[in-house]
């Protein structure tokens, strides 16, 4: 029997694609260009990848409902909506990042040593945070197109696994950003156990591990409803510590604490699995979701609490005046939430438009 290649649509996948070479070359980058050049280069590789992506994600717009690779990944008018919302937050948070002193002089040196503060002196600057941030962006982009279990974990941790590491570059706090990248890995470590053992169980449930198998299987024909059940409780124990949901946040204060301040913006931000659920028809994820954010808001609540209605104590402040591109993150955002305040008619127009299913 001879091999046969898969069939691919490069086209539909050209988005992700692009991400993703993007990515590698800027690893390739980091291995033969010297330090000096590394940061602009970094930069706009990055943001052009993106635009680029974004371009793409743009042109395939009312285009069929795609399968790109064999049955893995589908494209469809709700996956290129939220590839596009990916893309555009995307390019705020690489402005964020573009604020190299966020990050540490040099991660692999022991907080408060000698070696450290001489790489602070020579004025050494971490840019690996640029392909490790496109990695990132490529899971986020492959997640919502999986069409199978199997896609959906390599997505989720292809997702996490940079953000990882990027959680312990702060350039502050060094040793608060170490403990909190060594926490997020460690029961990121748990939660995709979880979802590797509710895929098992789900897949001894239908006998095979596609979306569309899965739903058949529960829809008709007999089965074995305890695999089912606990199939799909470990799945979503795997899921919504990925999403930070109560009761599954314990992580998160730490994590976006003790994170450099852009990948901290990089990470947050549920809205549109919320609104992926809901054009799907999962009310119920919905509603669990708001629940879930709701008592975490208390959290953030008594952080309000903390600063304004509670008497200073005597402490050392340190005030960083933000640079060009934070300031320009600051004020796109804060246009666009008065934007979307006053006259959210035309962007819920756009989204009801582009976000139609296409059979």
């Amino acid at each position: 029997m001879g091999f046969q290649s898969p069939a691919l649509e490069y086209g539909a996948l050209a988005p992700m694609l692009i991400i993703f070479g993007a990515a590698i070359i800027g690893v390739i980058v980091e291995a033969f260009l010297s330090a000096k050049v590394r940061p602009p280069i970094q930069l706009a590789i990055s943001v052009g990848a993106v635009v680029l992506s974004l371009s793409q994600v743009w042109r395939l717009r009312g285009s069929a409902t795609t399968t790109a690779a064999v049955n893995s990944v589908v494209i469809d008018g709700p996956v290129l909506f939220m590839q596009g919302t990916i893309l555009v937050l995307s390019l705020f948070a690489f402005l964020l990042i573009a604020d190299i002193d966020a990050f540490a002089a040099q991660a692999s040196a022991v907080p408060g040593s000698n070696e450290e503060a001489r790489a602070l002196e020579s004025g050494k600057i971490q840019t690996e945070v640029y392909p490790l941030t496109l990695f990132a962006i490529g899971g986020m982009m492959l997640f919502p197109a999986a069409n199978d279990l199997i896609t959906l974990f390599v997505a989720l941790e292809v997702l996490s696994l940079p953000l990882y590491l990027m959680a312990g570059l702060s350039r502050r706090r060094r040793l608060l950003s170490q403990e909190a990248a060594l926490k997020y890995f460690l029961l990121g470590a748990y939660s995709s156990a979880f979802f590797l053992f509710g895929a098992a169980f789900l897949y001894g449930f239908a006998g095979e591990v596609s979306l569309a198998g899965i739903r058949s299987a529960v829809s008709g024909g007999p089965g074995n409803d305890v695999f089912l059940i606990i199939g799909m409780v470990s799945l979503s124990v795997g899921l919504l510590f990925k999403v930070g949901a109560a009761p599954f946040h314990s992580w998160t204060p730490d994590v976006y604490q003790g994170a450099p301040t852009p990948i901290t913006a990089f990470m947050i931000g549920k809205f549109t699995i919320f609104t992926a659920a809901y054009e799907s028809g999962n009310i119920a994820v919905v509603v669990a979701g708001v629940l879930s954010s709701a008592i975490a808001a208390f959290f953030y609540i008594r952080v309000i609490v903390m600063i304004f209605f509670t008497d200073p104590v005597e402490d050392t402040v340190t005030v960083t005046i933000p640079s060009l591109y934070t300031n320009l993150t600051i004020w796109i955002a804060a246009i666009a939430t008065l934007a979307l305040g006053i006259f959210p008619a035309p962007f819920l127009d756009f989204i009801a438009t582009f976000a139609t299913f296409t059979r």
